[in-house]
């Protein structure tokens, strides 16, 4: 309500816009100009009133010329005169004439020249050089926005906009630059900041006396390089704790479908670099990955991309995101000239900076970039060119912080898994709360987080290293009372002292109340660092490392038992003792010291840049301008024997008042010379300026600038030395890092009562055994109410689970904590289970859950199959693949043909480590041609009975479900959806109806199963009437053909006897027998 009255006012005070006379004759209201003076009475509120002037230009430009004008009051009742309520409505309700054309430009491409003052002069100079920046100009005591830029302030920032001179303008006080460059930043703006280049005492002895001061851009700022930045950077508000990766992607067409890509990822506050290239499919699931695991703050795209690649990562930096993208081309690049961009970089460098440092870190990074394939260094060297209209460049001149974005020795988890399992953010409302991140975080630093994160999304694949961390995980565990902790201890003595976890507590406690000191030593290493800050890091590095050089020492001490002696180690976890030694380094220190001796403490409070270095003759200029100040002090002190005289005051002194020195104070009554300058009176006295005290002072002023000009060299030459010395320190803040992600793993095992995994040997068989397992995540929310289940999987024997159930049974939950569990292990955690035996896995996938990419032109059911043909293409035989309802977006028969045809194909081709999920009990037929290779499980539920008499279900029993979230063997032959269908509150007449629907289609079935069995049965049965047919037919045929043998042989018989009776005997048996035959 503020805004608006202040803006209603302003506009009620505000003189009237000038209306130009009209010449033209023939004009109507010209007419009528006679009545126009007559008071018109104020019209009636009939609409409410936008306070936009915008909005009023719009509608006012809006209304149609032709429109009737108002009546005018009869000339024979006079109207009283406006009262001030009605001038005031007048004015709020009259159009806005005056507000300036946009863009001014314009009228000048019309042949009208558009004056500006000087200052905005200077402005449209500045925004002509930086079109795509958000300009906060330095004017007096504020930051002003000119323009668009005022508009999209006052929008993010809900700050008052309005008109002056030739543009729109807003302001912020100076005291608020980083709270609103924040602001401006968060929302995606790429933000600069233009500052005066001279100071009113260099103005007034230089060339530009008369003119507006010199202003240029002294800073600009994205969500990449907020942090690194100077005067805004290095504060905790905001997303200080996370991520803000600079990824660049450049890639080459290989065929249609398929590209190789390069990528950069650029983490400039804290100095990481990351780097790859890999070959990619259409479905760009390697970028996927990197983008998802990086969490990158911009994107700087290589152009040109692919559509493919370019839908996929402007779908991540959607606008709710705030990700800022940037375009760029790599065109100039051909024919080497990426490499040539960035050995220009290193020989600059090695102009600048010391010998050591060229010869040191800078050979390394040069070998490092030799060895980076095309794609990488076309990558490298765009951003470069990028970093360096920030000024931030340097960074990359560091070999220490290239790291490559794959190794044998990590496990890069994809897309869908770390979306899926909901590692870093839940599937809710996208924050990390309920993620698995966010479980396992007991870290007090926010560096120690940072590292932690890549820890999670990057699980060790080298058992080695694995067991390293366990074992320094088991260390600090034992010391702080963990039950625990002991077991399965690997090559580790008994002893174990109390010293390791309270040193740690207390260092890391304390890191964890100073500024981020990976963050600060990276702006240190940037130039653009405070005193104060610079202080409070280097202290807190130097603290630590005092604190942990009481653990090594007395690194090896006698002890007597018995007759003899041995050696007992006070850190015993190899791991641990390497990131204590290196954190405390005795380089570390020493040069940590050296580096604070040079600096007053207390002006560095006071922001006293002048006696901030303790130079001891290292920056002859600044003891050369202290000289000079001290001679000009020492002359305007000199000047008051000068006037004592003349005055013959003997006791005149020179007095301050409110800021104003050297003034020499009179009684009304002393005569003065004219050219004296009066400053300021009292009711008895006057102050007064003689012109040598101006002269003196003026000198004075010019002197003290040309020593803050000294002193600001002297500092950042200060810094510049700190360069020699970036790389150990910034080793001893990641060992510090590493001892805090430790330390938050031992806290989690103690307080969670998590048990050491067993890592089997590579030569091992596949498997995996886990006794009660939990769910990590849900543990923490059900507490005790939680059901744990076993999962025992083995390449020699069952390694493949086909798992069915009734809806929100907890199928789901149960494969998700597998995998959670096996990425818990193989980060160095201890597991939620009583025990738990693995092998290392080289990768885990998943496909899981329901989702299309409509930006991207992909149904639900191409999601679904596009993520199940990146599994088949990627996984190994020391994989884990989870696979959670495969075949639900297309009809049933489609489905259970591409499920049946997905599991066939991992068990017969891939042989790796399966839990398949699914609502298909035909599934389950895959048994019988991997016998011994596949299992059948359900989630155990309770149901009430079906009336066995009458056959049918009873709709009521069929919601009578109660889960116990038990793994058993076995196939569920029902999922019990109308008991979501309950849950969900769908209307009770709805669910009647479906379970009518149901069971009518259950009968439909059922009746076609018996109508088919009974079809069979006539089939059978016809079939063996056919057979005892024609075993008749062949029975009485042959009966027949020896009737009619025995005919013919009695017939033989009787014709040739000579006996008459016996061979009229013979014809009548013949007779007989003929008769039969026929009768037959």
């Amino acid at each position: 309500m503020g805004k608006q009255k202040q803006q209603v006012i302003s506009r009620f005070f505000a003189p009237k816009p000038k209306t130009p006379s009209s010449s033209n004759p023939s004009n109507p209201s010209s007419s009528s100009s006679s009545l126009s003076s007559l008071p018109i009475p104020p019209p009636k509120i009939s609409a409410t009133v936008t306070f936009s002037p915008s909005k009023r230009l719009l509608s006012s430009s809006n209304s149609s010329p032709s429109s009737k004008p108002p009546k005018l009051p009869k000339l024979s009742t006079p109207t009283p005169p406006p009262s001030l309520h009605e001038k005031f409505l007048q004015k709020l309700l009259e159009p806005t004439h005056n507000l300036p054309e946009k863009p001014p430009p314009s009228q000048a491409q019309n042949g009208a020249a558009v004056k500006y003052t000087p200052l905005e002069q200077q402005v449209v100079e500045l925004k002509r050089k930086h079109p795509d920046v958000l300009l906060m100009v330095e004017v007096g005591y504020k930051y002003r926005f000119f323009g668009d830029d005022a508009e999209i302030a006052a929008r993010v920032l809900g700050i008052y906009a309005h008109v002056d001179h030739s543009f729109l303008t807003a302001s912020v006080p100076t005291f608020r630059l980083s709270v609103h460059v924040r602001r401006l930043v968060g929302a995606g703006y790429k933000v600069g900041v233009v500052k005066q280049t001279e100071t009113a005492a260099i103005k007034a002895h230089g060339p530009n006396r008369v003119g507006p001061f010199c202003r240029g851009l002294s800073a600009l700022y994205t969500r990449a390089t907020l942090e690194a930045a100077e005067d805004v950077g290095g504060r905790e508000e905001g997303w200080g704790g996370d991520s803000s990766y600079l990824v660049c992607v450049v890639e080459k067409n290989v065929s249609d479908c398929d590209v190789r890509v390069g990528i950069v990822g650029v983490e400039i506050s804290a100095g990481d670099v990351v780097f790859g290239e890999f070959g990619d499919g259409f479905l760009r699931s390697g970028v996927e990955s990197v983008v998802f695991s990086l969490s990158p703050a911009e994107l700087l795209l290589g152009c040109p991309l692919s559509k493919q690649t370019e839908k996929l990562l402007l779908g991540y930096a959607g606008p709710a995101s705030h990700v800022r993208v940037e375009r760029c081309s790599r065109e100039c690049f051909k024919d080497g000239g990426a490499l040539a961009e960035v050995m220009t970089l290193y020989e600059n460098m090695g102009e600048d900076d010391s010998k050591q440092n060229v010869e040191g870190n800078q050979r390394l990074a040069i070998e490092v970039i030799m060895d980076m394939p095309d794609l990488v260094v076309q990558a490298l060297a765009l951003t470069i060119r990028y970093l360096k209209q920030f000024g931030l460049e340097r960074v990359l001149c560091l070999g220490a912080s290239f790291r490559p974005l794959s190794s044998n020795f990590e496990m890069t988890l994809p897309a869908n898994a770390l979306q899926q399992l909901e590692v870093l953010r839940n599937n809710s409302d996208g924050s990390e709360s309920g993620s698995l991140l966010q479980s396992m975080n007991r870290t007090i630093t926010t560096f120690g987080s940072r590292l932690l994160r890549h820890w999670v999304t990057h699980p060790l694949c080298d058992r080695n290293m694995i067991t390293a961390r366990l074992d320094a995980v088991s260390e600090i565990g034992e010391s702080m009372g963990s039950s625990q902790a002991s077991q399965n201890i690997e090559d580790l003595a008994v002893v174990i002292r109390p010293e390791i976890s309270h040193v740690l507590s207390s260092v890391l406690t304390t890191l964890g109340r100073v500024p981020d000191i990976q963050r600060g030593i990276t702006r240190i290493f940037h130039r653009t660092t405070t005193p104060t800050e610079f202080i409070a890091v280097i202290q807190a590095i130097l603290y630590a490392g005092k604190q942990l050089q009481q653990l090594h020492n007395e690194e090896e001490e006698e002890e007597e038992e018995g007759d003899g002696k041995f050696r007992a180690k006070i850190v015993r976890s190899e791991l641990l003792r390497k990131l204590i030694l290196t954190a405390s380094s005795p380089t570390v220190i020493r040069n940590a010291a050296k580096l604070l001796s040079s600096l007053n403490n207390e002006a560095a409070d006071q922001r006293d840049l002048q006696n901030l270095i303790i130079s001891n003759g290292q920056f002859p200029e600044v003891a050369e301008a202290r000289k000079k100040v001290q001679l000009a002090k020492e002359k305007l002190d000199s000047l008051i024997t000068l006037y004592r005289k003349q005055l013959k005051m003997s006791k005149l002194e020179f007095i301050s008042v409110s800021g104003v020195t050297h003034l020499i104070e009179l009684s009304l009554d002393v005569k003065v010379p004219s050219n004296w300058v009066k400053v300021n009176s009292t009711k008895k006295t006057i102050r007064y300026h003689p012109p040598e005290v101006l002269t003196a002072l003026d000198k004075l002023s010019l002197a003290n600038e040309e020593l803050n000009v000294a002193c600001q060299s002297a500092w950042n030459s200060f810094l510049v030395e700190f360069s020699n010395y970036y790389a150990e320190f910034q080793a001893a803040v990641q060992a510090l890092a590493a001892l805090d992600c430790l330390h938050s793993l031992a806290i989690l095992s103690r307080n969670e009562n998590y048990v050491r995994p067993i890592l089997l040997y590579d030569d091992e068989p596949v498997q995996i055994h886990i006794s009660a397992g939990r769910h990590p995540v849900l543990e923490s929310i059900l507490q005790d109410n939680f059901v744990p289940n076993d999962t025992d999987l083995h390449a020699d024997r069952e390694y493949c689970q086909i798992v069915t159930g009734p809806n929100m049974g907890g199928k789901s939950c149960y494969i998700r904590q597998v995998a959670l569990i096996a990425i818990m292990a193989q980060v160095g955690s201890f597991v939620p289970a009583s025990s738990a035996k693995l092998h290392v896995l080289d990768g885990i996938y998943t496909r899981m859950g329901a989702s299309d990419s409509i930006q991207q032109g992909r149904s639900t059911f191409l999601e679904e199959l596009s993520e199940t043909s990146n599994i088949l293409k990627s996984c190994k035989e020391r994989s884990l693949v989870i696979i959670d309802e495969l075949g639900r977006g297309t009809s049933t028969h489609d489905g259970v043909a591409i499920a049946y045809a997905t599991l066939h194909h991992l068990l017969e081709q891939k042989r790796c480590m399966v839990l398949f999920v699914t609502h298909y009990p035909k599934i389950a037929e895959i048994i019988a041609e991997f016998p011994g290779s596949v299992g059948a499980y359900h989630v155990s539920h309770l149901t009430s009975h079906r009336n066995e008499e009458t056959g049918t279900m009873n709709s009521e029993s069929d919601h009578d479900v109660t889960y116990l979230y038990k793994l058993v063997p076995g196939v569920s032959e029902k999922s019990f959806g109308f008991k979501v269908a309950e849950l969900a509150q769908l209307p009770s007449s709805c669910i009647n109806r479906a379970v009518t629907m149901a069971s009518r289609l259950e009968m439909v079935v059922s009746n076609r199963s018996a109508n088919k069995c009974g079809k069979m049965h006539l089939l059978e049965t016809s079939s063996l009437c056919q057979k005892d047919e024609k075993m008749t037919l062949e029975m009485e045929s042959s009966k027949c053909l020896d009737g009619y043998k025995e005919f013919f042989l009695i017939l033989k018989n009787a014709l040739s006897v000579d006996d008459h009776a016996k061979s009229l005997q013979l014809l009548n048996q013949a007779r007989g027998l003929a008769n039969e035959l026929i009768s037959s």
